[in-house]
């Protein structure tokens, strides 16, 4: 018996897998976020081990018999998070988080102290990033940096209460911008640029490597017995690929989680910083991924639940699947940038907007909107991914272009030939939504396979990974699961995306003066 742990922005997700791949149960509880600036995002890791135990209690109900074979822990979580700890292992301050944008000013500090960044990194400075927050802390908190003695990820804090041992995964590590992508090792450039050293940083390994074994202390808690082995695990997307069994160049997947992701293994280490494009280690060995990430995606939709009024997401998601095509083509459009953009515009001052209100708009129209709104974002991204593929980008270090030019190079690869892509995984919560589902299959141009258990494939793919520490086989650990619905392009509505994507597409240069 394997268990998954995923660490999410607004809880903990657990899932035992069993030795035939099938989900024998999962838990989740809750974890508080706190603004208390604007962009400002942070948690208070306690609480993220606070979750992590009440799931627990609710696992060991559920299903006490399985839970007390588990031999194997894999842990995943959101990515970029800067914990710092002091000499005793304390935790310094709150724990900022990947969608924070107070670091906007150290990104060029950083690009400027190190010029070749993007080539070791494969990416651009963006302050959701660690190394970003590591220098806004030595400028805004110098008597906490003084004080820090290590720097975990979220999701490796977890690991050092459970196991003792302070470890960092390939994937995870490479969010940080201290990771040389290529090499998988730490940056001895990029550390000391943010005025620290390679002692400061965890150990490193494969995802899949078996590092450390469970506190004896803990496993006397959680009713188990010695030597469980817990892997080094992977960043949240990384772990959702092993999940649906993205191993192989070319596979990857649609995320509609709290951001939005669009996920491609490659077989080489490829940057394309031009287009704000990702390019990180894979949790797996020698491979790695291209990514494209927008900040708010199924929170967005959340957002618009609360905004008009409604208590159930679900049965507003229903109230869009049942507009006319009429109404949907006089919503209002809507910019998802509600904490920012990374992909492909990395401004972390952009703001979300409805454009186009009419007093004849009511709630399924606004809902109809951000559903599309985050359509189109994604489609940004994979557009950049399409153009980077394409070889329509510039060189790894080139600076992003004019706002002119990102435009023109977006709607050139939307309609260049080969824009229709082979088949990719949906996941996330939002990937519970049928009328979504088919709208973003419509909009990508791209057939979306929605598999079971899509809403917590991070967490199978801790699972996966924790199976494989414990000498399970990757082939075998890492099959693609199969899908319960399939969506696929409908010409007619992408007639209708296709006009007011070309509106959208035109909006973020008219109102980037506004943000």
């Amino acid at each position: 018996m394997y268990l998954g742990i995923d660490l999410g922005t607004s809880g903990v997700k657990l899932l035992l897998l069993n030795g035939a791949q099938t989900l024998v149960a999962t838990a989740d509880a809750a974890v508080p976020q706190h603004r208390p600036q604007p962009t400002w995002s942070e948690q208070h890791p306690a609480d993220w081990m606070a979750a992590v135990e009440a799931a627990v209690a609710q696992l060991r109900a559920q299903a006490p018999a399985a839970w007390a074979q588990v031999r194997g822990i894999g842990l995943s979580g959101h990515m970029h998070g800067a914990v710092v700890l002091g000499g005793q292992g304390q935790v310094l301050r709150p724990a900022i988080l990947w969608n924070d944008g107070r670091a906007s000013a150290e990104c060029a500090q950083l690009e400027d102290a190190v010029p070749t960044s993007r080539q070791i990194t494969g990416n651009l400075a963006m302050p959701g990033f660690t190394a970003p927050k590591l220098l806004w802390l030595r400028t805004h908190e110098p008597a906490v940096f003084g004080q820090i003695r290590t720097v975990l990820l979220p999701k490796d804090w977890l690991r050092l209460q459970l196991t003792g041992d302070a470890v960092s995964d390939m994937s995870d590590a490479s969010g940080t911008l201290w990771l040389d992508v290529q090499a998988r090792a730490w940056s001895p450039a990029m550390l000391q640029a943010c005025g620290l050293e390679t002692s400061h940083m965890p150990a490193l390994a494969e995802g899949s490597a078996p590092m450390g074994t469970l506190r004896g202390d803990v496993a006397r808690r959680w009713g188990l017995g010695d030597g469980v082995v817990v892997a080094a695990g992977a960043g949240d997307n990384a772990a959702s690929a092993v999940g649906v069994g993205a191993r192989t160049a070319g596979q990857g997947f649609v995320s509609l989680g709290t951001s939005g992701v669009v996920f491609r293994v490659t077989d080489a280490f490829a940057p394309a910083t031009e287009r704000a494009v990702h390019a990180f280690a894979h949790a797996l060995p020698q491979r790695w991924h291209h990514m494209s990430v927008m900040l708010s995606a199924a929170s967005a939709f959340g957002w618009v639940t609360r905004l008009t009024g409604r208590s159930d997401e679900a049965q507003l998601s229903d109230a869009v699947g049942a507009l006319s095509t009429t109404r949907r083509a006089q919503a209002p459009l809507f910019l998802p940038y509600l904490s920012g953009e990374r992909t492909p515009h990395n401004n972390a001052a952009a703001t979300g907007a409805f454009i186009g209100l009419r007093a004849e708009h009511e709630a399924a129209d606004l809902a109809y909107a951000v559903m599309e709104g985050v359509g189109f974002g994604l489609l940004d991204g994979l557009n950049a991914m399409r153009a980077a593929a394409a070889g329509q980008g510039r060189a790894a270090g080139d600076a992003v272009g004019s706002t002119a030019t990102v435009q023109a190079e977006l709607v050139e690869a939307r309609t260049a030939p080969g824009a229709t892509d082979s088949a990719l995984a949906l996941v996330g919560g939002g990937a519970r939504s049928n009328p979504w589902a088919q709208l973003l299959a419509s909009a990508l141009g791209t057939p979306l396979q929605r598999p079971q258990g899509a809403h917590a494939a991070a967490a199978l793919g801790a699972a996966r990974l924790a199976a494989m520490a414990c000498g399970g086989d990757e082939a075998h650990w890492c099959q693609p699961l199969p899908a319960d619905a399939t969506f696929v392009p409908q010409p007619a509505q992408q007639a209708l995306l296709a006009e007011r994507y070309a509106r959208f597409v035109a909006l973020y240069p008219a109102l980037q003066s506004q943000f």
